[in-house]
């Protein structure tokens, strides 16, 4: 915004960083923000402030919580003998949206990428086998996404997974290749979690 008010041209700029919003976007929310009320901006402000100072990892789980562990994991009606594995912290919200997985999560934190430096010992797979290694574990369901990172790890994890006597499975194929859970509908990831198959 070159001839409008430096603040508003601050703000543009810090939302265009935000994943998904190009310029148009920015300004409209910039201008939504200018037109709000005073205390809707407080209390959006206070929100942003709060989600960096409240939320952290999950150290059973690596899921998002502000008590730790987290809900799921302290729920004594989820199944503990069941893991879903998952990338991404946002992946175990996309599932729990169906309303149907009653088990537990893992989150990797991220997948293998030896194009980007990210090899086993910079995700959470050692701490996975360690749950598993602990007993109580009958299936890992391994629900990474559908590319070629996403494949990769999830046939590593077989193989890691291989000597624990747990039976390891993949989310079917009602997720197209390329697609992430966050944006898959509750449908397809119902049939995915459903029609899962053993690695």
């Amino acid at each position: 915004m070159k001839h409008g008010p430096e603040s508003l041209s601050r703000l543009v700029d810090e939302l265009i960083k935000l994943p998904g919003v190009g310029r148009k976007t920015a300004e409209r929310l910039a201008f939504y923000v200018l037109k709000s009320s005073r205390e809707q901006v407080a209390t959006l402000a206070t929100a942003l402030t709060e989600v960096k100072e409240k939320v952290k990892l999950c150290s059973e789980c690596h899921s998002m919580t502000e008590t730790d562990p987290c809900a799921i994991c302290r729920d004594p009606g989820r199944d503990k003998s069941l893991i879903c594995v998952v990338e991404e912290p946002h992946d175990v919200y996309a599932i729990e949206r169906i309303n149907e997985y009653r088990g537990r999560y893992h989150v990797l934190m991220g997948v293998l990428s030896p194009l980007d430096g990210i090899g086993p010992d910079e995700l959470t797979i050692d701490e996975l086998v360690k749950r598993v290694s602990v007993g109580g574990v009958e299936e890992v369901i391994v629900a990474t996404n559908p590319n070629v990172e996403g494949e990769s790890t999830a046939m590593y994890l077989s193989k890691t997974l291989g000597d624990t006597g747990v039976t390891v499975t993949r989310i079917a194929r009602g997720l197209p290749m390329g697609g992430d859970l966050e944006y898959a509908d509750e449908v397809t990831l119902s049939k995915a979690l459903g029609g899962r198959i053993r690695m």
